[in-house]
């Protein structure tokens, strides 16, 4: 291997250069026994990423208009404790929150069904404290939702 290899895969990153060696990765959900797209599919960073954004949003509406009583100081203060009731409560009971029904999603156990109120908890504790969440596997699926035998589908 010359030097303009060498340098080209180190900046193409370990899966590019593992998929020239011919590793094949399959696609997100595979592994899982999830199809490739449509509905039951592993759910994609953007309407995460919406489904997140809608739910926050509410819970600063509420804390803003219901609880604070307007008082953008302590809005902030209460925004973090609504988003996790909410989503304790929703994807505990429904298997979803607001955000994700309106984006297409839902969490879902593993193997298929909803997931039990401890795994829910812990699905739970581990968002409240970011960092699981922002890590994730080759699926697609955040350090949280890999601890708690979780996955967001499409519906």
């Amino acid at each position: 291997m010359d030097n303009r290899q060498a340098i080209g895969s180190w900046l193409s990153g370990p899966r590019s250069t593992a998929e020239e060696m011919g590793v094949d990765f399959g696609y997100p959900g595979e592994r899982l026994g999830l199809p490739q797209q449509g509905p039951g599919s592993v759910a994609r960073f953007g309407r995460r990423a919406a489904a997140l954004a809608i739910d926050w949003g509410a819970c600063q509406l509420i804390a803003y208009g219901l609880i604070t009583g307007g008082d953008l100081n302590a809005t902030g203060n209460w925004t973090l404790p609504l988003f996790l009731v909410l989503v304790l409560l929703t994807v505990g009971t429904l298997g979803f929150t607001p955000g994700k029904r309106i984006v297409g999603l839902r969490v879902a156990a593993e193997g298929g069904g909803r997931l039990g109120f401890f795994r829910v908890l812990l699905r739970t504790v581990l968002l409240a404290l970011v960092i699981p969440a922002v890590i994730w596997d080759r699926d697609g699926r955040g350090l949280h939702d890999r601890l708690a035998r979780a996955v967001q589908v499409r519906i």
